[in-house]
């Protein structure tokens, strides 16, 4: 390209640059996924590599992070806190680790790497002198930051002095503070229960936190801190290796991240790689990547930095979770209890591994709250299995044409009228089973494998069943002859006989799953197992009172309310009629105080080699233990698994018996579990 397009190319680069480092870094407020900057920002190196005539000393390239904010005292780091150079797959790491070995000599030995969970947090600096706590600071632009000292220090996992002894008189540690995941709903509850502003993601809700001018505000944010490192030392020495230094902190009385692992070479890190990113959304705290650092402190030193970045640690990203695109239009879907959901149809974008052309708008609180418009361009994220959903909308991408989402005055699929009631941000159709959408719905969930578990049932099945008129309700399944399943298209004999096979199958059932399969509102697996524990018996479930409900651990008045307007419901009881009437059965329980685990509390965690977790749960549960998913005081034991993290630290800060799985499998055998 003639020069003077890509001095315009650069210029425009680094001003899209300075604005998102702007809003990320001093406003708190992202407007364009991680993704989306990652890519300008190699684009703008790409360019800047090619034309060193026209790189700046003030490029976005060459420095980390923004200006801090005024109303912070501003401090000065002695040692920069530099950022680091990223790898986006595996052609990336091998180049990296070719030019560490060409640094170190071209040596054949297998470089040893320190591999740790890159936390999607704030970076901070604290300072202990003599042991003690004296400042904290933010990472700012490397070189100055902001003092936020008494914020840290209302942050539990900070220790305001070391533990132990043989620490440097001067200690600086650095590393993350975060926003654990069950800590960031919480918080985005009560938000949104309080009228306030909801949060987009954990980093942004930390950075926030930590940004607050009274400290008492910070100390009701559940934010936590993991050391990845040190910067200056004095008045002592620590290990040669990165690992060693981090031991060093945690026997001090800081934490560090579970899941740092040392391995030797290049396929080593691949393997950590690949085996991280597979559990990445099973940890309780958000990851964009893995961090790799020479383990050998002389090597690093040895290996030295460039203009902003170590020449010995790299991070490899994760594929990006959030995406840039644009808003197409919105479709309403009708559910199984009625509620209208409004679906965002997507221009496609590959995200989280997959390409998304739908997303999910949740309601029309959440339209309001968004801002979002027809025409749009947004923010969309997915996380593992989780649905896609709209997080954010770009405004100053916005066309003058964009159209405002209008939520539909009848039900879209059988035109009954539709209601919201005051107390939920939910619409719905209130045609109950008259509206084929909730007749279908109902069906899937009856027929899906943690309800009746009845293989073959798919949805484009249900839809010609209720299409066709053969199904009304989910009783008249085991209506169906082969005859009239002959007669739906693509259907051959085989595949008849197949499902006909797993509705026998699936008359003999539990009284959990079947409380379940019903599909009464806000009643899921767990408050299925608990009512079925309690009263033992479907009679003694139905004929109960309000009051008696609410004796139920997870059932609260909304859920009781649901429950009774169900068994009060002649239809509903019909449909129940009928289904016993065609054989569907199960044995009664035992109650639950009558079981071993009875009033126990336990929380699986890490991988288990010959159950799974879900069975786990289900052995934990059928013997009459509550399975929560995080630790507290409250928790009876713990049973750990390989890669066991934070809950099997917090189990031993808490002094909790923990288990491994061979115990955990005697311990069934015992109570007469067969697995």
């Amino acid at each position: 390209m003639p020069s003077s397009v890509v001095a315009q190319e650069i210029r425009s680069l680094r001003e899209r640059l300075d604005n998102w480092n702007y809003q990320y870094y001093v406003l708190d407020q992202p407007t364009v996924p991680d993704a989306e900057y990652d890519r300008a920002m190699r684009r703008l190196v790409e360019l800047e590599t090619s034309h060193p005539e026209l790189l700046r000393k003030d490029s976005p390239s060459q420095r980390v992070g923004a200006a801090p904010l005024d109303r912070f005292r501003q401090v000065t780091h002695e040692v920069p806190m530099l950022s680091l150079d990223n790898a986006f797959d595996e052609q990336d790491m091998q180049d990296f680790y070719r030019r560490l070995r060409d640094r170190l000599g071209g040596q054949q030995v297998e470089v040893e790497f320190a591999c740790e969970p890159k936390l999607d947090g704030i970076a901070v600096s604290l300072i202990y002198r003599d042991g003690v706590l004296e400042r904290a600071a933010t990472r700012g632009d490397g070189t100055t930051g902001e003092d936020i000292t008494h914020n840290v220090r209302t942050i539990p996992s900070v220790p305001l002095r070391l533990r132990g002894s043989a620490y440097p008189g001067v200690l600086e540690v650095r590393g993350e503070i975060y926003m654990p995941r069950s800590g960031f709903e919480q918080l985005n509850a009560r938000a949104r229960e309080l009228g306030e502003k909801s949060f987009v993601n954990p980093r942004n809700a930390a950075a926030g936190s930590l940004r607050q001018l009274d400290a008492k505000i910070t100390a009701r944010r559940p934010l936590e801190m993991c050391c990845y490192g040190v910067g200056l030392v004095a008045d002592g020495e620590l290990p040669g290796q990165h690992a060693s230094v981090l031991d060093c902190l945690q026997r001090w009385g800081l934490r560090i991240n579970s899941e740092s692992r040392v391995v030797r070479g290049i396929e080593a890190c691949d393997d950590y790689y690949r085996d991280l990113a597979a559990r990445r959304d099973t940890l309780p705290y958000d990851i964009d990547g893995i961090v790799f650092k020479v383990n050998d402190l002389s090597l690093q030193r040895e290996l030295g930095f460039v203009s902003r970045a170590p020449r010995w640690a790299i991070a490899r990203k994760f594929p990006a979770q959030e995406e840039m695109t644009r808003l197409l239009d919105v479709e309403f879907q009708v559910g199984r209890t009625g509620a209208i959901t409004p679906v965002a149809r997507l221009e496609p974008v590959f995200v989280g591994g997959v390409t998304v052309s739908n997303a999910t708008l949740h309601n029309s609180d959440e339209i309001e709250r968004l801002g979002v418009r027809i025409g749009d361009t947004v923010i969309v994220r997915r996380a593992g299995d989780v649905i896609p959903q709209v997080v954010s909308v770009v405004a100053d991408q916005r066309p003058a044409d964009a159209r405002r989402i209008e939520f539909p005055g009848s039900c879209p699929v059988c035109g009954s009228p539709v209601e919201r009631a005051d107390t939920e941000a939910v619409v719905r159709c209130m045609g109950g089973l008259v509206c084929q959408a909730q007749q279908k719905a109902a069906i899937r969930h009856f027929a899906s494998r943690r309800a009746m578990d009845i293989e073959g049932l798919g949805d484009k099945l249900v839809e010609q069943l209720v299409d066709e008129g053969l199904v009304h309700n989910v009783a008249e399944l085991y209506r169906l002859t082969k005859a009239q399943l002959l007669g739906l298209e693509r259907m051959g004999e085989k595949s008849a006989d197949k499902l006909l096979a797993a509705l026998e199958k699936s008359r003999h059932t539990t009284l959990p799953r079947f409380i379940y399969a019903l599909g009464i509102r806000e009643v899921g697996e767990a408050t299925a197992l608990a009512l079925a524990r309690h009263f033992g018996n479907w009679e003694n479930l139905a004929a109960a009172t309000e009051e008696q409900l609410l004796g139920v651990s997870d059932v609260g008045p909304v859920v009781a309310d649901h429950l009774r307007q169900f068994f009060d419901s002649p239809s509903s009881m019909a449909v129940v009629t009928e289904l016993r009437a065609a054989g569907v059965s199960w044995a009664d329980l035992v109650v639950a105080q009558d079981l071993p685990l009875a009033g126990e509390t336990w929380v699986v965690t890490g991988k288990l080699e010959q159950l799974g977790r879900d069975d786990a749960r289900a052995h934990l549960q059928a013997l009459g233990a509550k399975v929560a998913g995080s630790v507290s005081a409250k928790t009876t034991c713990v049973v750990a698994g390989p890669g066991a993290g934070s809950k099997l630290g917090k189990a031993r800060e808490l002094e909790i018996p923990v288990i491994d799985e061979e115990a955990f499998l005697s311990l069934l055998a015992g109570h007469g579990q067969t697995l």
